[in-house]
């Protein structure tokens, strides 16, 4: 059994010790699977075969934490003040699958809940539906495509230690990895584009076909794909790193490709990606380049994310600008016909995928509902745009307009603001407390 599975067809192999372990997984704040391993047979007794969603709790702090889960005071949702209580785990059975990179096991995404079965608003999944829903009553649907950076380590070096970009000379090991990266993806219900080597040592990027279900089902599917990507780099002796800048002069992304649709129509179709933008792309393109500015710690969430944004001419945007097959833009139109696109480049390989789609559909809601007027696009050299607003320099810069901004708050609410920013604090926070290897050079001559 591989791949995406109905819910009744797991039943029996439930039964029989096929299948002994459910992952009822929620996606955190920065888009890592977190929840419980459940027993099976006592999970189909728990749910009367299956009866309802309910499958679990746990301590909502798992959406009120930093990378390391050190319980933080701050948050409105939960912590020491109210004893860090449970919320409920809700199983979207639609998204059952089979991990068969991981042995009897089957994985459901999950929705956090109060625990009468109230939508926590600040969780990933439940914020990106929230825009996903402005949007449709604006008339659109959307439909997107993630593109991923990753670097490769062999030991404390990368696994290539050249640049590699295109290239099918492979190390062996490093081969190996990948055509068994490329079994196990869509076994694992993770349909994959290509598979192509970067220009950092150790660099590769995946990408990930147009999806006619919802952006909630791609981005679901990014979650595995990063878990699946960990686990098979461990057993090669490997390990896969998503920073965005895991070394100097290094940035892995997570570009965003996305269109919308009404009546089965592309609203951004043109003949050729150098065309005039549609009425509707002009307004999205103004939108995201009026709205995403504030919102960087839904792409940016970290404060090494600001360092793939440091050096000029490394295919990470430095301006806030658009331009037609640009990749020195923040926002590249590319394709053509039906296949006319934009993507969104400011991402991270660190970013949250529910968190990063949600703000862009929110900055293109901004834009078509306020018609706002596109700025003259980038046509030459994109880090000697002038005319662009430079892209926040650190997280501190950041995070002050993201709690400041008017249209932040309008287009996510202030407690999503609030929540989101406290857990940028902490990182903040961190940071600054921490001794770096760079001071700890002057250990002998401070």
């Amino acid at each position: 059994m591989t791949g995406r599975i109905d819910l009744e067809a797991l039943k029996e192999p439930m039964r029989r010790g096929g299948i002994r372990t459910v992952m009822a997984a929620i996606p955190d704040m920065r888009g890592h699977l977190k929840g419980k391993r459940l027993n099976s047979l006592a999970l189909l007794e728990r749910l009367g075969d299956f009866g309802g969603n309910r499958v679990a709790e746990a301590c909502a702090y798992i959406l009120a934490t930093n990378a390391d889960m050190d319980p933080l005071s701050g948050f409105d949702l939960t912590s020491w003040s109210d004893g860090f209580q449970d919320m409920g785990v809700d199983a979207d059975w639609r998204s059952l699958r089979m991990l068969p990179y991981m042995s009897s096991l089957a994985l459901v995404h999950c929705d956090a809940v109060d625990l009468d079965g109230t939508p926590i608003e600040v969780a990933p999944r439940q914020i990106l539906r929230r825009q996903l829903e402005r949007l449709a009553g604006l008339g659109y649907q959307v439909k997107i495509g993630l593109e991923s950076e990753f670097v490769l380590y062999n030991g404390p070096e990368p696994a290539v230690g050249r640049n590699i970009d295109y290239d099918f000379d492979l190390p062996p090991q490093t081969a190996t990895f990948l055509g068994h990266l490329e079994t196990v993806l869509p076994d694992a219900g993770v349909p994959i584009e290509a598979v192509k080597p970067e220009g950092a040592p150790g660099q590769f990027e995946v990408t990930f076909p147009y999806t006619s279900a919802s952006p909630l089902e791609a981005c679901d599917n990014y979650t595995v794909y990063r878990h699946a990507l960990r686990h098979t780099a461990q057993q090669h002796g490997m390990t896969a790193s998503f920073m965005a800048a895991p070394e100097t002069g290094v940035g892995s992304g997570l570009h965003l490709h996305l269109s919308l649709w009404r009546d089965d129509r592309a609203a951004f179709a043109t003949a050729s990606h150098r065309d005039m933008p549609t009425e509707a792309m002009g307004h999205s393109i103004a939108g995201l380049m009026g709205a995403m500015p504030h919102l960087a710690p839904f792409f940016a969430p970290t404060t090494n994310a600001y360092k793939r944004y440091a050096s000029r001419h490394s295919f990470a945007p430095y301006f806030m600008s658009w331009g037609p097959d640009n990749r020195g833009c923040a926002i590249r139109v590319t394709g053509h016909g039906q296949g006319t696109h934009l993507e969104v480049r400011l991402g991270g390989a660190d970013a949250n995928p529910y968190l990063l789609t949600a703000a862009a559909l929110a900055s293109i809601a901004h834009g078509l509902s306020k018609k706002l007027t596109l700025p003259p696009p980038c046509l030459g050299d994109a880090y000697a745009d002038r005319s662009s607003l430079p892209l926040p320099r650190d997280l501190t810069e950041a995070l002050r307009d993201f709690q400041t901004s008017a249209l932040a708050h309008d287009l996510f609410g202030t407690p999503l603001v609030v929540h989101y920013s406290r857990a940028a604090q902490a990182e903040v926070d961190e940071q600054q407390r921490t001794v770096t290897d760079v001071e700890r050079r002057h250990l002998a001559t401070a």
